[in-house]
């Protein structure tokens, strides 16, 4: 993803962002500049090590300082995993500080990435910059769809090319977590991009998770994104309160898309509820990933029913 030989990566240094790559016949290759969730995946790609663990095991530091030392170009354009961060804990990451910082200013921009439901599988840039392809005497586009597709291309499939998904959206708050047990709160960024507005990446992934999380709960008007312009979902009582777990969601506007029963990954969305009702930023740095597991004094019940769950 991001090696810098003489092959073209997924990685551009003038964007800041990773693309997909496409190999020709004549085996050349270019980027597809199409600012997707191809981008964001990498991030993803991340986990920490206590250091305890290390100190526990020393023959594992030995046969991991080995695999470094004899894999140099591996390392060369990754985050140094040699280096503690916050608790001595370690982080293996493609993305450095410097790459993570870029690839975050397009995620938290809510005019690409950042919904006000979550995060899009497409960047809004792309509602006005459709992407244009040409191969073989055909044209190809790809522009942003927040839902159902206007074309045939695919199969008229649309949903990677602009709705929200919850099962990305966990991914991305796990990595931020990660990233946030290793960087501590002297990691900030701008959230959203352009607002003036600095947090620790713990702030953003609870930002994220509550984005998303309004996707089901009642509006100033008492209406839930999910049921969109759906009148009986919205205002029959036997129906309003009986929430259904879409596929995917509106980019722009939260309304539930596809199936209507994906609790298996839509449902994920209660983990990230939990989560953040009970366990705080100072729990996370102090015990690490056993934070998820350990509940704050005070879970914020209250906060949640008054929202409109329960």
């Amino acid at each position: 993803m991001a090696h810098m030989g003489g092959d073209t990566g997924m990685w551009d240094e003038e964007d800041g962002f990773f693309y997909d790559v496409l190999r020709l016949p004549n085996g050349k290759s270019q980027r597809l500049k199409v600012r997707s969730m191809v981008g964001l995946l990498p991030l993803c790609a991340t986990t920490v090590f206590d250091g305890k663990l290390v100190a526990d095991h020393p023959d594992l530091l030995q046969r991991f300082q080995w695999f470094l030392q004899d894999r140099p170009e591996l390392l060369s354009e990754i985050h140094d995993l040699t280096k503690p961060g916050v608790g001595s804990r370690f982080l293996a990451s493609i993305l450095g500080k410097d790459r993570l910082r870029r690839v975050l200013e397009k995620m938290l921009d809510e005019n690409e990435f950042l919904s006000p439901y979550g995060i899009r599988s497409l960047s809004r840039y792309h509602a006005d910059h459709p992407y244009v392809f040409h191969a073989g005497g055909q044209e190809y586009r790809v522009a942003y769809l927040p839902a159902e597709s206007d074309t045939g291309m695919f199969g008229g499939n649309s949903n990677w090319r602009g709705p929200i998904w919850m099962p990305v959206n966990g991914l991305l708050i796990r990595a931020l977590l990660n990233y946030y047990m290793y960087f501590g709160n002297d990691f900030t960024v701008e959230c959203p991009t352009g607002s003036g507005r600095f947090m620790n990446l713990y702030e953003v992934a609870e930002e994220i998770s509550r984005r998303a999380t309004s996707i089901f709960l009642r509006d100033k008007e008492g209406r839930r994104p999910v049921y969109g312009g759906t009148q009986k979902f919205q205002e029959d009582p036997n129906w309003r309160d009986c929430l259904l777990f879409y596929e995917y969601f509106h980019g722009d506007n939260g309304a539930g898309l596809g199936a209507s029963h994906q609790t298996g990954w839509t449902g994920i969305v209660t983990r990230g509820m939990h989560l953040f009702a009970t366990a705080t930023a100072e729990q996370t740095l102090a015990l690490g990933k056993m934070a998820a597991v350990t509940e704050a004094p005070k879970p914020r019940h209250e906060e949640l029913a008054g929202a409109g769950v329960g």
